[in-house]
């Protein structure tokens, strides 16, 4: 008999629509360095780094994101050079990716014990999400999961158990690892030889990072539509023959 398979899914942007609380834990952090981001983040820069969400990789580039925006950048100059710009904003203000992710975290910390009912509000899954993964999570000693993400595991964790999904601890595999996703796919890989790894993804350039990866060619990449992601990531992500599944399909 065939063996299940095994699903490595992303968090953010395939579980959970993190973008509104990600772009003002971004807002709150950056008050900490620039004196004039205090009070609440505006709404219409909220909306904005929604739309600029799919070229952060990870949580603290949304603190250089919303630096950006209040600037007066555009979502267009953004995506033509966030990386330049991001490291521009890094060396004025004399901060390294180090104190970026210190200060991120700290920020979500003291959200989550302040108010953690906000904050947990402010990170939903997406519609239908909850149901599947609990289906996952009764049937894990037959069919393991993973989650393979940039995020600190420890905010994954509490907003998974906010929707009571139950996952092992040594199944989170998150930024606290410092392994990137490619190492990551390649450990489920030795772990799990015999069955198929089912990727899900929303951000185009990982999938691309992985499928260029010759050890990882045993794995299946899914491009997830609902995610943080354009229309020209979709029409790249054809072209490069991903799998596409829509919300509905959620692993299926």
């Amino acid at each position: 008999m065939a063996k299940p398979m095994i699903y490595a899914l992303d968090f953010d942007g395939v579980i959970c629509d993190s973008a509104v609380e990600t772009g003002m834990t971004g807002w709150k952090a950056g008050s900490k360095i620039w004196d004039d981001m205090a009070g609440s983040a505006p709404v219409e820069l909220i909306d904005m780094f929604r739309q600029v969400r799919p070229v952060i990789e990870t949580g603290y580039e949304a603190i250089l994101a919303m630096r950006l925006l209040h600037q007066g950048e555009t979502v267009d100059d953004i995506y033509g050079n966030f990386a330049d710009k991001a490291a521009s904003l890094m060396t004025s203000a004399g901060v390294s990716v180090d104190d970026l992710k210190q200060l991120f975290g700290d920020t979500r910390d003291h959200w989550i014990a302040t108010d953690l009912g906000d904050w947990i509000a402010m990170n939903p899954l997406y519609p239908g999400v909850a149901e599947r993964l609990s289906v996952l999570s009764r049937n894990a000693h037959q069919q393991p999961w993973y989650i393979v993400t940039t995020k600190q595991e420890r905010f994954v964790k509490q907003i998974l158990a906010a929707n009571v999904i139950d996952i092992e601890e040594s199944a989170i595999f998150g930024l606290d690892r410092n392994m990137n996703k490619v190492s990551v796919l390649s450990a489920l890989q030795n772990d799990h030889p015999d069955q198929a790894i089912y990727f899900i993804e929303d951000r185009l350039p990982t999938l691309i990072n992985v499928a260029k990866t010759p050890q990882l060619d045993r794995v299946k990449l899914v491009f997830a539509l609902w995610g943080y992601n354009t229309d020209e990531d979709k029409r790249t992500a054809l072209a490069h023959r991903f799998a596409a599944q829509k919300l509905d399909n959620f692993l299926e």
